[in-house]
């Protein structure tokens, strides 16, 4: 690594202990899920968060886009919301002289991080217009193409408990998200700490730590982060590990797996390894950051088959006893 990168990813390293710092501020303990909400927006990629009501997960949005100096908004998600409500729509606009137009009004999207309030709860049809900004950081109204503001990321929650009423989220559309993100219960001790600082006469304020153009600057600086061929190996392995008809996969996933991971997820792990080592305060990933994020990257893009699920077999175990077998010491080390 040249001197001149070396530096700027020390610096980057810095700024980004102080933000985490930020955030923390608001959003007390639960240090994993602001370590991967960080890493997806410094890879440039969408998060999923998944828990359950009252954890913090909006607060965690709200206080994130301060931080970042990022334009935040967020939708609530229902049966009835439709691709014109997030998108925008053409309206037809008459003039002091009597002339017509269509103007276009932009939707809640063009912004720079939007919160996708259970997402699962939009129909197939609205679900599909998100997929193609998300992945395309474009909406297509009336024909005519619009470009989103730069730099565009979502974070949509989901419940994991209460499905009725609900769209599962298609394959095509869980695979755009860069990690899953489960949000858990607070131990006891950050438990009595949220209760302290939330119900007082005041509360602590979020300050901006960086703007959009350090986002994007920092994003570009994170591809130019070295990989050592050990790690590009071992992601190599592990995401084919999980692939039910590769002959490297263990019997246990050609056995229990449905469908397993694409080259996306390979993509994934490649960019998130450098986050997590830059949160770390290294320059340099290596194999334990690829065991650490498999389950986030992983999961989402990996299905059990119906005898499995029937058995009660769980991705998360399995990914775990992937990770094992094909990393072993290496992710130990």
């Amino acid at each position: 690594m040249s001197d001149p990168v070396l530096e700027d990813v020390e610096a980057l390293g810095e700024t980004l202990a102080r933000a985490r710092a930020a955030i923390n501020t608001r959003f007390i303990g639960q240090e994993r899920v602001v370590d991967l909400v960080l890493a997806t927006l410094l890879c440039g990629g969408h998060g999923l968060l998944i828990g359950l009501p009252g954890l913090g997960k909006t607060r965690l949005v709200e206080t994130l886009s301060t931080v970042m100096g990022l334009d935040g908004k967020r939708v609530q998600f229902t049966p009835d919301l439709m691709p014109a409500d997030i998108l925008g729509s053409e309206v037809l606009e008459t003039g002091a002289d009597g002339s017509r137009a269509f103007k276009f009004i932009r939707g809640p999207i063009f912004c720079q991080l939007l919160m996708a309030d259970e997402i699962n709860r939009a129909s197939p049809r609205t679900q599909s217009a998100l997929l193609q900004a998300m992945q395309e950081k474009t909406v297509t109204v009336a024909g005519a193409a619009h470009a989103l503001d730069q730099p565009f990321h979502v974070l949509a929650t989901q419940n994991p408990i209460e499905q009725e009423g609900t769209y599962p989220l298609p394959e095509a559309q869980l695979d755009r998200f860069l990690l899953q993100i489960d949000v858990p219960y607070p131990d006891r001790d950050t438990e009595r700490a949220i209760l302290l600082a939330t119900t007082g006469a005041s509360e602590a304020e979020a300050e901006a730590v960086l703007s959009p153009g350090d986002l994007l600057a920092a994003q570009q600086l994170l591809r130019r982060m070295p990989v050592g061929e050990s790690v590009v190996e071992a992601i190599l392995d592990l995401v084919r590990a999980c692939r039910p008809d590769d002959q490297s996969a263990p019997e246990r996933v050609r056995d229990a797996v449905g469908w397993g991971p694409g080259p996306r997820a390979a993509q994934a792990l490649m960019l998130t390894v450098r986050a997590r080592a830059l949160l770390q305060g290294r320059l340099v990933p290596d194999a334990s950051d690829v065991a650490d994020l498999a389950i986030p990257v992983l999961e989402h893009r990996m299905a059990l088959s119906f005898a499995a699920r029937a058995r009660g077999e769980d991705l998360s175990a399995l990914i775990r006893d992937t990770v094992a077998r094909r990393l072993g010491d290496k992710a130990a080390a």
